[in-house]
């Protein structure tokens, strides 16, 4: 590691943590609905929503009204972005003429984008029309966000309330979350975007003169530039932890991350609002001990998997290493030379810790243990900052079982805020974790046992195992991003991995919504001397300890067959 590369890493947590508290608090006071300026503003808007859907925001709904509420919502979504791909050669703002989107892939984008996965089977420039993009897209990035900030509020709202049967009104949180939170952060960062040269049109494509002619042509060779309204749908997809590109190769392309600084603001904005919540959920709770102490798990784990895997990418490859071949510092295969090894590999991280999915760089060119990094972010829950709502509300669970084995350790029933945790709370935590590592490796066995799971495989061997792993890893764990080298484009993979996006996202919340019930319906018990604390460096330890055994005993198996079977075989020079 360089000092230019700590420099980057060093500057990047900083703006990062600075921003992330009076972002948090900001959003604390937006859900438990408190004075704002912006609401003065906006009050008009959000009333008039509520007038013309006939909702009542101060209803309070039960775990089950909440979670029916959100399932209707997510379907609707669905069913629009679907229609809107199959009929997109029939509607405007079509200035290419794009035909419509097949019946498979178009229900896989439909329930990529609804979900918050946005994974992408499918070149945006290619396949998708301005309208379907805009109206499709990028609304479904918005309330694809807002409902994961949602179902967490609905969570904190668990631990806040003693003898309720309430815990929010989904529909209020969903206003309240685009409203305040999430178009004002984008219709900001849109702007700066703008400004540094990401497009933003309605113009049809361009095509320009080649500078290097085809031999013996005819006629003068043309390069067609593909445009469109991308700064609007770039600034909320990574706001939204989102990640799907406009343009087929995502933000390595120049024309969704051209300078120096849209990278570093884009990179910032992944991590941004999961960072923030996690003083959202301390201020909400009455202590910003617990915040922090979340916060920093989350840090801990991240950084540490960032230097390991910018070790692995600058050591390069060690068979080639062996023979004296120059690697200019490290492995730039698949990587802009505009960012380096440490800027891309500081946003593969992330991405992939975030529930993102966006990337700079080609993950199926990083090194055989580089690239497992990335992939084991997202096998760990997508907890490590994840999602916007979906990350802190997956890590709470992991606190939930820490304190659980922390209780079975001294023979006492535990706690975590002052809420007893007790089987019923033990039976959906156990959902949650199982979920996504039945998905992941049940996923990818029936795919390595069906000709038309193998058949899409450019790379034989270990590495297209890996491929598929990360595939099924990266749909079951809501994150989008890919290995690449899998034509997944098929309808095999895109329905196998939709149904692995609608369990991974809905099989998670509906128990967390659940927990929130339960909880919100209890008392609230003093602490006493033998209340494990939970704001402590200890507690921060086996919170970690608990998330890295639980993805070590889960997922080393599979890994073994993969990533490190084929670092092996590249040492050997195999």
């Amino acid at each position: 590691m360089t000092t230019n590369g700590l420099l980057q890493i060093s500057l990047y947590f900083i703006v990062l943590l600075a921003l992330a508290k009076p972002l948090g608090n900001y959003m604390a006071a937006v859900y438990e609905n408190r004075p704002l300026w912006l609401k003065r503003l906006l009050a008009p808007v959000e009333s008039g929503f509520y007038r013309l859907s006939g909702v009542k925001p101060e209803q309070d709904m039960n775990w089950k009204e909440y979670a029916t509420a959100l399932l209707w919502f997510n379907l609707f979504g669905v069913l629009t972005v679907f229609a809107l791909q199959t009929l997109q050669s029939h509607l405007p703002l079509n200035p290419q003429q794009l035909a419509n989107v097949s019946v498979d892939s178009a229900f896989n984008t439909a329930v990529s984008f609804t979900t918050n996965t946005n994974w992408q089977g499918y070149g945006g420039e290619t396949t998708m029309s301005y309208l379907t993009q805009m109206l499709g897209l990028s609304v479904q990035n918005f309330v694809s966000a807002a409902t994961g900030m949602a179902v967490l509020a609905a969570l904190i709202r668990g631990f806040q309330r003693a003898h309720a049967d309430g815990i929010g009104n989904f529909w209020a949180d969903l206003t309240r979350g685009t409203l305040y939170i999430l178009l004002p952060l984008s219709f900001l960062f849109a702007l700066i975007l703008a400004g540094q040269g990401v497009v933003q049109t309605f113009k049809p494509y361009y095509s320009i003169p080649q500078l290097e002619q085809v031999a013996n042509a005819t006629e003068t060779a043309k390069q067609t530039l593909a445009l469109g309204p991308a700064a609007s749908q770039i600034a909320i997809k990574q706001l939204g932890t989102n990640g799907g590109g406009f343009f087929n190769v995502n933000s390595a392309h120049p024309y969704e991350n051209p300078t120096p600084l849209s990278n570093f603001l884009e990179m910032l904005a992944i991590l941004l609002i999961p960072a923030a919540l996690c003083h959202t959920f301390g201020s909400m709770v009455g202590d910003q001990r617990q915040g922090w102490a979340i916060l920093s798990a989350m840090t801990l784990v991240l950084v540490s998997l960032l230097f390991v895997t910018v070790g692995f990418e600058q050591g390069g490859n060690p068979a080639l290493a062996a023979l004296g071949v120059e690697q200019s510092g490290g492995n730039m295969e698949g990587k802009e030379t505009r960012f380096g090894i440490v800027n891309s590999v500081l946003w593969a991280t992330a991405t992939t810790a975030a529930s993102n999915g966006s990337v700079n760089s080609m993950l199926d060119s990083y090194t055989p243990l580089g690239g497992m990094m990335p992939m084991w972010l997202i096998q760990l829950g997508e907890i490590i900052f994840g999602g916007v709502g979906s990350g802190l509300y997956g890590m709470l669970i992991f606190a939930l079982i820490a304190v659980f084995v922390a209780g079975l350790m001294i023979g006492r029933t535990p706690e975590y805020l002052g809420k007893k945790i007790e089987a019923f709370e033990m039976k959906m935590s156990a959902i949650v974790i199982l979920i996504p590592a039945l998905l992941i490796l049940g996923g990818t066995a029936v795919a390595i046992m069906m000709d038309a799971g193998k058949t899409a495989v450019a790379n034989p061997g270990a590495h297209g195992f890996s491929e598929i792993l990360y595939a099924f890893s990266s749909a079951a764990g809501n994150n989008g991003s890919a290995f690449a080298g899998l034509s997944a484009n098929s309808p095999f993979y895109n329905i196998a991995l939709a149904i692995s996006m609608l369990i991974g996202r809905y099989g998670i919340i509906i128990p967390v919504l659940a927990i929130a019930g339960s909880l919100a319906a209890k008392k609230t018990v003093p602490v006493t001397a033998g209340t494990l604390p939970t704001h402590t460096p200890l507690f921060v330890v086996l919170l970690i300890g608990t998330i890295v055994l639980v993805g070590a005993l889960t997922f080393v198996p599979a890994l073994a067959l993969g990533p490190v079977v084929e670092h092996l075989a590249m040492v050997n020079g195999k």
